[in-house]
């Protein structure tokens, strides 16, 4: 699943591409809003949280998109090919004079009203790489529930937004934190937030594929820090990634 630096990189995109243009063609390929228009509007903005994309245009509309496990925005230039996958799985077009972006396989979208946005994103903890971070706030809401298991507490875009299960793995390595143990033994959790605050700056203005991973996908190879192999096991339904030995370990039951 896309994580918060991939969804910050695909709003930055957006943004350039779309921002102050009069949008000349708008096609929402979703049963619901398949009627919707947004043709002569201009784009205000575009704007993440935490996994979430909020497009706003004017009239007071905002086109809410998610990209879920394999979604994609892609803009594209005048006169330039179409590449982000084939045509059925197309959900959104926006086009300006400057060219298109186009959105894959998105798991939401959904058009709705800027002063409603509250409705889908209101339940978000602070964004890890938006204007309203708050580090002490993401820690009250971490250890909320002290028993809860670090891995999946980092997970909860309730507690704090941004962070996907690459970034849980390589968080819990960083702050030498067991991804298994409740979260309120930890001896310091606010390495924790620090840990995944500094990954998302750090990977923010870097592609997918240059991203500088210590634990993730790595199992059997050597810890970068102690030369221990890594090890992989299941948490809830997503794979987690640790180093039994610089990561105190529980492990997975």
């Amino acid at each position: 699943m896309p994580e918060g630096d991939t969804v910050w990189r695909a709003a930055r995109a957006l943004h350039e591409a779309l921002a102050g243009r009069v949008l000349v063609r708008s096609d929402l390929r979703v049963p619901r809003f398949a009627t919707s228009d947004l043709t002569g509007r201009a784009v205000l903005d575009v704007t993440p949280r935490g996994k979430h994309l909020l497009t706003r245009v004017e009239g007071g509309l905002t086109l809410h998109s998610h990209l879920g496990m394999e979604g994609a925005w892609k803009v594209y230039g005048p006169g330039r090919r179409w590449g982000g996958g084939p045509p059925h799985e197309i959900r959104a077009i926006l086009g300006t004079e400057g060219g298109a972006a186009v959105g894959y396989r998105l798991k939401v979208l959904e058009l709705i009203r800027t002063s409603q946005e509250d409705r889908v994103v209101g339940h978000l903890g602070p964004d890890l790489l938006g204007p309203d971070w708050d580090a002490e706030s993401a820690l009250r809401n971490l250890l909320a529930d002290p028993a809860r298991p670090v891995g999946e507490a980092l997970l909860d875009q309730r507690n704090l937004a941004g962070v996907g299960n690459i970034f849980k793995s390589e968080a819990c390595f960083l702050a030498r934190a067991d991804p298994w143990a409740p979260i309120g033994e930890l001896r310091a959790p606010e390495r924790l937030v620090d840990a995944a605050k500094r990954l998302l700056e750090l990977h923010k203005r870097l592609s997918s594929g240059a991203r500088r991973l210590h634990v993730y996908g790595r199992r059997g190879l050597p810890c970068p820090r102690c030369g221990t192999l890594i090890r992989k096991a299941p948490q809830g339904d997503r794979p987690t990634y640790w180093c039994p030995r610089c990561q105190p370990e529980r492990g997975p039951a």
